[in-house]
């Protein structure tokens, strides 16, 4: 469940830009936060000496372009990747923050990852220089940058397995816990506790030694020497005892649940379980089964599609607020619908325009040929004047023949050809907006179509079940 945020990086008073690209490497590089410099990553720079190539390249900038923006430049930009306690290993979120940077610098920006795990969260802090390694232009930091950086974190995490927000909003400031917690309410150690060791179950280890292997992998320093086992986070004061967590995760729980002899109960406190029932449930099953890598669905999805494509189906779906398998199948209808809609408006616009068109024909041609028409008549319709004036006549009768159709006659006038005209112009307006409102329409129908079949692939059978069952109880 990765947060994310963006930080533009001013000089700041009373210091040059040197000492502001120090200050923020000095920070993200701490041995005491990065495992000694283990959990250290770099594009195009050299971790120890990071902000002295920034520099250099922000000296080429100015020499090449002859700007300058001085105290008001942007040097750098920053960002926090923040992951679930006990989902990620250090070195994970390592690659993933490394792989984010790659992906939303499109890899012409230099940058520096470091994986802190000096809390109870693993976070990565990622820095890129905000001049181009080519030293000609700037990284624009446009209008929703922080939320095309979300998106991209979304993507990654569902794609390596991993939970994202449901339902984000505009953090304004807000840290990790209150994204997990709407109400401001922090997980307790404990509750962290339990929502790694539900992790690390869920990738089935054989052993209780296994399981204390992933744990210890997860970033916690466990005890089991004395007569309960003991877990210790950084930031924590004090170790937390295995037995005193209650329910489905003391340590007799957990042999259990790895031997396959106790079944998880649903009642839980954990934080997992806390903000498994805050979510919509599509996005929790769909989650689940892209994390766990198996299941009927997913095995026919793989065969088909990629992680990419799974992960752009559930991000959609957390976008668009489509947080079960109904809303889903109800926006799809209303889309099909609008679609079927517009399309019969258009088709019936076209149809007023093509007869105003015609009718317009008809009266000019009508109109030019008449003289020819009336000698027509006058010669007794004679075979050898209608030889020589055959095109003037077959025109002049197609439009009266038009005109019969239509029911014009003695006591229904014929419009104006400007009359005409002026009825063209707006209806030809109104069918240019048609036809936008249209392709607008075929776009949103043909992409909730694409994420419902692929919902329905991954979801398997079940769904289809479900909405048989749904049609009889209908009928």
């Amino acid at each position: 469940m990765a947060t994310t945020h963006i930080t533009p990086i001013h000089t700041g008073k009373g210091r040059s830009v040197a000492k502001a690209l120090r200050d923020v490497a000095d920070y993200m590089k701490n041995p005491l936060k990065t495992e000694d410099g283990e959990l250290i990553s770099s594009f195009e720079c050299a971790p120890e000496s990071a902000d002295t190539e920034f520099l250099l390249t922000k000296s080429r900038y100015a020499s090449l372009t002859g700007r300058d923006q001085g105290g008001h430049d942007v040097i750098a930009y920053h960002t926090r990747q923040s992951f679930l306690p006990g989902e990620i290993t250090p070195e994970e979120a390592n690659a993933i923050g490394y792989e984010l940077a790659m992906r939303f610098t499109k890899g012409r920006y230099a940058f520096l990852v470091c994986t802190h795990t000096d809390r109870s969260h693993i976070h990565n802090h990622v820095v890129w220089n905000s001049t181009s390694l080519d030293s000609r232009r700037k990284f624009r930091n446009f209008i929703g940058s922080a939320f095309a950086l979300r998106r991209v974190s979304d993507h990654l995490c569902v794609e390596h397995g991993y939970s994202i927000i449901q339902n984000p909003k505009p953090s304004r400031g807000k840290n990790y816990a209150r994204h997990m917690f709407p109400d401001g309410k922090p997980p307790s150690h404990k509750d962290e506790l339990r929502a790694a060791i539900d992790a690390a179950l869920d990738k089935s280890p054989a052993t209780f030694d296994d399981f204390i292997a992933l744990m210890r992998a997860a970033g916690y320093t466990i005890n089991t020497a004395r007569k309960h086992t003991t877990f210790f986070a950084p930031g924590w004061k004090q170790p937390a005892r295995m037995n005193t967590l209650r329910g489905d995760h003391t340590e007799q729980a957990v042999r259990e649940r790895i031997a396959g002899t106790r079944i998880v109960s649903s009642g839980g406190r954990s934080s997992e379980a806390v903000i498994a029932a805050r979510r919509p449930s599509l996005l929790i099953d769909i989650q689940s089964i892209i994390a766990q890598r198996k299941g009927a669905g997913y095995e026919r999805w793989a065969k088909i599609f990629n992680l990419k494509q799974a992960a752009q189906t559930l991000i959609y779906l957390q976008e668009h607020g489509l947080d079960s398998y109904d809303a889903l199948r109800e926006k799809t209808a209303a889309a099909t619908a609008r679609h079927n809609e517009i399309s019969e408006k258009v088709k019936s616009l076209e149809a007023e325009l093509k007869a105003n068109g015609e009718l317009q024909k008809h009266i000019v041609n009508y109109s030019k040929t008449w003289d020819t028409y009336a000698a027509y008549r006058k010669s007794g319709r004679s075979d050898a004047f209608r030889a020589q004036h055959e095109t003037d006549i077959l025109l002049h009768e197609a439009a009266k023949n038009a005109f019969d159709d239509l029911g014009y006659g003695r006591h229904n006038k014929l419009p104006t050809v400007k009359t005409l005209r002026a009825a063209y112009a707006p209806a030809l307006e109104e069918k240019k907006k048609a036809n936008a409102e249209y392709r607008q329409a075929k776009a949103e129908m043909r992409e909730l179509l694409l994420v419902k079949e692929n919902v329905d692939r991954l979801l398997g059978t079940a769904v289809r079940v479900q909405e048989r069952e749904q049609e009889r109880s209908d009928l």
